[in-house]
């Protein structure tokens, strides 16, 4: 009982993989797999048995994670896969990402919620344009962390001068990047396991440590806003039964700061006041909440709360507005994004109507050049846009805080995600 009560108090590290097509991505995770003993014995035969068919020479550790037919087939990775595995020291989930510039908004999705990107570069041929594109999108989602792994060392002969070259290009690259603060340099080779879960013999060079142990050793605890108190609510709960004849709690997940028993709070957008009486995690009580926790605050006043309202503190409020400037990926090969369009636009527990009243500029992600004459966003483009809801919301930016500071756009008809979106 105490080592699953153990894993359930872990630590957890969220990381998204992204590299060039052919860079060696799911060997890595499939590396990561077999040498921190994270797969079953029957799993490695039928891994064996399948490379063999296959004509591989060596154990094809990529098949672990390539689930989809089509992916196996074609040797590359087409849809978002969450993974999970722990170490002693640390949970993990990995979101294993496509390469390919035709599944953008594929990387979008899995980044989203990261704290680290781990970016392959294929050490002969450098830092090429999708490594650019990853490490765009990756400071364009808020991961401060990234690691860069620069993969295939062993056909270069494990030479420091080719570590050196791609250090230099990715340095000049990040230079011009926004939130990434925390970039990692290590040499590898998934296909051996060189600097993967153990010190590489071929490099005496590299001082730093391997791959896993900077994963488990990152510090990502800074990295959520434990400032800004934001409960937005999804659910009011009323049991009407005879034992609970006066509950009246509210239910959602903490969006960032921490709320404590006794706290003052401000109802959004009626401005009514109240005090925390009671926070409640399933039947449990707790004295404090906060981010990622879902919880039911209940106050100690009868006022008027619904689902779409937020919880705040009386000091610190968040923005409050129809007109938002934002950041937007979009994901819909059938629709376009352009001046006048209408979506349904949800943010947090909120949704409202919304028109696009300015398309800005669409951004060339290899060269982060803006291109301020094209008008309309397509398939996988990524722009900034002028937007005006149909009532105000409440929003912080984006850099400040993941949660309330990020939005997608519905199509009211079909109910798709057509597009993501950043507030700035």
């Amino acid at each position: 009982m105490s080592e699953d009560k153990n894993y359930l108090n872990m630590d957890l590290l969220r990381f998204t993989t992204a590299g060039s097509v052919d860079d060696g991505k799911s060997t890595l995770i499939g590396r990561l797999f077999h040498d921190t003993k994270a797969i079953f014995e029957d799993q490695l035969e039928a891994i064996e048995i399948s490379s063999k068919k296959r004509g591989d020479e060596h154990v094809n550790l990529a098949l672990l994670t390539d689930g989809l037919k089509a992916e196996r087939e074609q040797g590359i990775t087409i849809d978002v896969a969450y993974r999970y595995f722990a170490t002693p020291k640390r949970k993990f989930i990995i979101a294993d990402t496509p390469g390919h510039i035709q599944y953008t908004r594929n990387m979008v999705t899995g980044a989203s919620t990261a704290n680290l990107a781990l970016i392959l570069v294929d050490a002969r041929h450098g830092v090429v344009e999708q490594t650019k594109r990853h490490s765009f999108i990756a400071d364009l989602l808020g991961i401060k962390h990234v690691a860069v792994c620069i993969n295939k060392m062993d056909l270069v002969g494990y030479e420091e001068d080719a570590y050196i070259k791609v250090l230099e290009q990715f340095t000049d690259f990040a230079s011009r990047l926004e939130n990434v603060t925390d970039i990692t340099f290590i040499p590898i080779s998934a296909l051996k396991g060189d600097n993967v879960v153990d010190r590489s013999e071929n490099m005496n060079w590299y001082k730093g440590p391997p791959l896993l142990y900077h994963l488990e050793n990152v510090y990502v605890g800074s990295d959520f806003n434990h400032v800004d108190a934001r409960f937005p609510v999804q659910w009011v709960i009323r049991p009407h039964s005879d034992k609970h004849h006066d509950f009246r709690g509210f239910a959602g997940r903490v969006a960032g700061g921490v709320f404590k028993t006794g706290d003052e709070v401000t109802v959004l957008p009626s401005g009514f006041s109240s005090k925390i009486k009671q926070i409640m995690l399933a039947d449990k009580e707790l004295d404090e909440a906060f981010h990622p926790q879902s919880v039911t605050i209940l106050l100690e006043d009868e006022i008027d709360v619904s689902r779409g309202d937020m919880l705040v503190k009386p000091n610190n409020q968040p923005n409050n507005s129809q007109d938002l400037d934002a950041r937007i990926c979009w994901f819909s090969g059938a629709k376009k994004l352009k001046k006048g369009a209408k979506f349904l636009f949800r943010q947090t527990t909120k949704e409202a109507q919304v028109l696009v009243s300015e398309v800005r500029y669409k951004i060339d992600v290899n060269s982060l050049r803006k291109n301020e004459d094209d008008q309309e966003l397509g398939m996988n483009d990524i722009g900034r846009v002028a937007l005006r809801t149909s009532q105000p919301v409440f929003w912080d930016s984006y850099r400040r805080n993941r949660n309330t500071g990020s939005f997608i756009l519905v199509d009211p008809f079909t109910n798709e995600t057509l597009g993501a979106g950043m507030l700035r």
